[in-house]
């Protein structure tokens, strides 16, 4: 393995255990996670709010 692949499999490491972390001390909720998933939605379907389609998503 080269060193970049090693230091790329650390960093992905690194990032599920603070994710994990997150979640388990509610820095990270499901409200958090929907609202992203809405900004995300947002951003990438941009135009489709101009065409009259509501991105929120109910739940």
């Amino acid at each position: 393995m080269t060193y970049r692949r090693i230091s790329g499999l650390v960093l992905l490491i690194y990032l599920l255990v603070g994710l994990y972390v997150a979640w388990v001390y509610d820095y990270i909720t499901p409200a958090l996670l929907k609202d992203l998933a809405e900004a995300v939605l947002a951003v990438f379907l941009w135009f489709l709010p101009l065409l009259g389609v509501d991105l929120h998503i109910s739940g």
